[in-house]
């Protein structure tokens, strides 16, 4: 069977399983339910923080030695970490509901129409082993009526088991909603990922997650399966210093953006316009400070000393380098024009922030890059759907086509359907 030659029939057998209680499951989900079990949702995790707390603990244990820095970043919880998650639980289910419908017109022959937003309907999801994401991404499905299907890298499985098993199930359970609303692929391996995207019947839709390689390999196989999916494969985010960029400003952006290495929107290239490099000596002290090793291109090099020679494309995503993730690429351009082209070009397209004092040069750069997020002094770090929305996300979409893009939550995941309505005496 094309693409699930890492797969077994057993472990298909099993997702389709999942899937078939989970799309029984869909039309009984409503808005006040849903509110409801998301409460409890909060209520069940706090009260048992301590055994995800221990059974994350096992995890990140169990990880040490085949997980870089960043990844073990990701993977591990806290205190902290488990009660922003208690509260993100509490904000969603407070968020309105997704109005179902958009618009509505009368037709010269009598018919009515209606747009509107209906449920995918059963929604996988594959992440990397960051357990908060599956709290993230089964509540913005429930919140926008979807069941789910949930599979996250094997490092974090011990600890989304128990979340799905003691929070979100008995969560709807005690809403009065089938449990099997959320479901799980209880497999460690890639195998369980490839069953995922290869069941177009019951899951017709998977969101991606993780790093670029893995995800792409994914998304070709559920390609040839006939699987619609919503990928994130790439981040990283572009910082350009303009010629009239305030210094300052500009060594409290790069700190701000570099608070945490192993996500998307971390700072990945900054770009320093040729007028502004006498601020390179004083950024990369900084960054020195911040434990960064900094690479440069030739023209950088020519700029700064202390600059590594970069040895990768000049997009290439730290945030997924396991041996390097604790580095920033630089380069020198010589008009604001290059440095939104490179950032149209060469990287994923996830965010640019640009710096500077004059206003009609931020507006050229806002106007002309085309990433899913444009800042003007801010860190690309805000690149987040619960950060700029208010509502936690499935994840970040960089694809040029129609639909969701950027931070995707509740308010995105939904089918449009015309509604039409006649008297029977309509004809063509």
């Amino acid at each position: 069977m094309t693409g699930r030659v890492d797969s077994t029939d057993s472990l298909l057998r099993d997702v389709e399983l999942e899937a078939t209680a989970a799309a029984a499951a869909a039309p009984q989900l409503t808005d006040a339910v849903v509110e409801v079990a998301l409460h409890r949702a909060a209520e069940l995790l706090a009260a048992q923080a301590d055994a995800v707390l221990a059974t994350n603990a096992a995890d990140v244990t169990a990880a040490r030695g085949s997980l870089d820095a960043g990844a073990l970043d990701r993977l591990r919880l806290d205190e902290g970490r488990v009660a922003g998650l208690v509260e993100q639980l509490r904000t969603l289910a407070e968020l309105p509901p997704l109005e179902r419908e958009i618009e509505s017109w009368r037709l010269d022959n009598g018919l009515t129409v209606a747009a509107r937003r209906i449920p995918i309907g059963v929604v996988g999801a594959n992440f990397e082993a960051r357990p908060g994401v599956a709290l993230d991404v089964a509540g913005q499905l429930l919140k926008s009526l979807n069941a789910c299907i949930l599979r996250t890298g094997g490092a974090a499985l011990g600890t989304v088991t128990l979340l799905v098993d003691e929070v979100l199930r008995p969560a709807l359970a005690d809403a009065g909603a089938p449990p099997e609303a959320v479901g799980l692929v209880r497999e460690a391996s890639r195998d369980g990922a490839v069953a995922l995207v290869s069941l177009p019947r019951v899951i017709p839709l998977v969101i991606l997650r993780g790093s670029g390689e893995t995800t792409r390999s994914l998304a070709r196989v559920a390609a040839l399966e006939g699987v619609r999916v919503l990928a994130h494969a790439e981040g990283g985010g572009v910082l350009y210093v303009d010629s009239e960029a305030d210094s300052a400003m500009t060594l409290r952006l790069i700190e701000a953006s570099l608070d945490r290495l192993g996500v998307c929107n971390r700072l990945n290239l900054l770009l320093v316009h040729e007028d502004a490099t006498e601020g390179l000596d004083g950024q990369l002290e900084l960054l020195a400070r911040l434990g960064i090793t900094a690479y440069g291109t030739l023209r950088a090099r020519r700029h700064a000393e202390g600059l590594l020679p970069l040895d990768v494309p000049l997009g290439h995503e730290w945030a997924n380098d396991a041996e390097r993730v604790a580095s920033v690429t630089i380069d020198v351009v010589s008009e604001l024009a290059e440095a939104v082209d490179i950032a149209n070009t060469q990287v994923s397209g996830l965010a640019a922030t640009v710096v500077t004092e004059n206003a009609d040069a931020a507006q050229r750069f806002l106007d002309a890059y085309r990433g899913t997020a444009a800042f003007w002094n801010a860190p690309t770090r805000f690149t987040d759907g619960f950060a700029l929305t208010g509502a936690p996300e499935t994840g970040i979409n960089v694809d040029f086509a129609p639909g969701p893009r950027g931070p995707v939550t509740y308010r995105d995941l939904w089918l449009r359907q015309l509604r039409v309505v006649g008297d029977g005496s309509q004809r063509r």
